[in-house]
Parts: structure tokens; C-alpha cells; sequence
């Protein structure tokens, strides 16, 4: 009777001892990365601001050259911006634009980098032959941030209807409705 027992309360002990196999842990770089962003966002909102520098360059290195490394190096721009690194923010915008040109919040933050850093004029020399649309949507802005109100509106308005099926247009629309409404 007591082998019986001894038996069951080995049997038990080892049935119900918790054993498992081990965890096999898979990286996946994509979550990682939006991880790591979020973090960032976290420590931009409690004003942690080299923290988020450091967990936007991280989430940048997990997941380079996609379109949510975009995200993530407008992200870091505007931290540059906001502690006063424009020409930092500069290199961020201009690289989330070349990553996807599709978002107007981009652009409107680049113009902004070229205002601090005094470069407005420049820009629009550089930009004022152009045949790509996208530098359109910068020409029209910078005239815009240069006091050419009109100037700024007519181009981003013949961007409007030379593109109505691109991505961008309806924000570029909205964009030229607020401008019309407060500045002319």
C-alpha cells in the first residue's frame, strides 16, 4: 500500500510540476519598431525629450526604409524641432518625405525647419522650375511661408488639378480651404 501511494504522489509530482517546454523567442523587428516609437511618444508627452530622441533611433534601425519608418523619423524631427535642433529636424523630414511623399503633415513640417533655419528664399529658387509635384507641394508652401500668399495658393492649386487622384490632394484641398479662409 505504501509503494502505491509513493508511486502516485511521484506520479502526481511529476505531471504537475510545471514542466514545459522552453519558450522559443522570435524576433519580430516591425513590432519591435512601433514598440519602440510608442515609447517614444511616451517620453515626448512627459517631456523626456533625449529618451524619445534615443527610442525613435531605435525604432528607425529595427525597421529601416518602410513606409512606417516614416512615421518614426517625422516623429524624431519634430522632438529636433521642438528642442531647438532645426537643422537635425531638417535631415528627419526631408528623409520621411523620401520615404513616403504621400503625407501632407511632412511637408508642412519641413517648411517650418526651412523657416527657422532661414532658408525659405533658397529653396524657392531651387524649386521654382520644377516639373515633379511633389516639390510643387513644397514651391507653393514655401511662397506661402515667405508672405506670397496668392503666389502659394496658385500653385498648390494647379498641383490640385493637375493630381486630383493622388493621395495628398484632399489634405493640399483642405490645407488651401484654411489658408483662403485666414490669410486673403
Amino acid at each position: 500500500m505504501k509503494k502505491i501511494i509513493s508511486v502516485f504522489i511521484l506520479l502526481t509530482l511529476i505531471f504537475c510540476s510545471g514542466y514545459r517546454k522552453p519558450y522559443k523567442y522570435t524576433i519580430d523587428a516591425e513590432k519591435d519598431a512601433f514598440y519602440h516609437n510608442n515609447v517614444g511618444l511616451n517620453y515626448l508627452k512627459d517631456r523626456i525629450y533625449y529618451a524619445a530622441i534615443q527610442e525613435f533611433k531605435i525604432a528607425i534601425q529595427l525597421s529601416p526604409n518602410t513606409q512606417a519608418t516614416a512615421i518614426f523619423k517625422n516623429n524624431l524631427g519634430e522632438t529636433y524641432t521642438f528642442i531647438g535642433y532645426p537643422d537635425m529636424a531638417r535631415i528627419c523630414f526631408e528623409d520621411a518625405i523620401k520615404l513616403y511623399g504621400l503625407n501632407f503633415k511632412y511637408y508642412i513640417n519641413l517648411i517650418q525647419c526651412y523657416k527657422q533655419l532661414g532658408i525659405i528664399k533658397t529653396k524657392i529658387t531651387e524649386f521654382s522650375n520644377t516639373k515633379n509635384p511633389y516639390e510643387k507641394i513644397q514651391l507653393g508652401l514655401l511662397y506661402i511661408e515667405s508672405g506670397e500668399v496668392r503666389r502659394g495658393v496658385i500653385v498648390l492649386d494647379e498641383f490640385c488639378m493637375e493630381e486630383p487622384d493622388l493621395l495628398i490632394t484632399p489634405a493640399v484641398r483642405q490645407y488651401l480651404k484654411e489658408v483662403t479662409e485666414t490669410k486673403l
